[in-house]
């Protein structure tokens, strides 16, 4: 195993406890299941009785410039109630999107060895003045606290 391999595999892990413990920190009720097999990083318990499921995914910020909220190669089909916690490290922000609007965002790979998969860019950048910004476009997922699993 190499170092970058488990540098990677760590910060995923930490950043899955960091978003988490946001969770957490404004009274939601979550469980982490102990086996990641479909893609579930936390199951959280709604007021009205309800479950959602959540992926989280997060870019470090030692990515490439220009890449700070590039989300790519995931596989992933509808499932209702599922729900994607995408978070910048560099960037600090988060954007949730339910399973149905990752869909409509994302780009599918038609060809090479990520074909079907999916990948979602949501940050712009300034080449010039070396800035990355969040992309206008993905506003409306732009979520400061997670009051929609409420």
């Amino acid at each position: 195993m190499s170092k970058t391999f488990r540098h990677n595999a760590g910060f995923g892990k930490r950043m899955e406890y960091f978003v988490i413990s946001r969770m957490l920190e404004q009274g939601l009720d979550v469980y982490i299941p102990l086996i990641d097999d479909n893609a579930i990083d936390a199951v959280i318990r709604k007021h009205d009785g309800t479950f959602v499921e959540v992926q989280i995914k997060a870019r470090s910020k030692d990515v490439l410039f220009g890449d700070a909220a590039l989300f790519a190669a995931i596989t992933h089909e509808h499932r209702s109630n599922y729900y994607f916690v995408f978070y910048s490290h560099r960037l600090d922000k988060t954007w949730i999107l339910s399973s149905e609007e990752f869909i409509a965002e994302a780009v599918q790979n038609k060809t090479g060895k990520n074909a079907g998969k999916r990948s979602i860019w949501f940050n712009g950048k300034n080449s010039k003045a070396q800035t990355e910004h969040p992309h206008p476009r993905f506003d409306k997922y732009l979520k400061d606290d997670f009051e929609m699993f409420r």
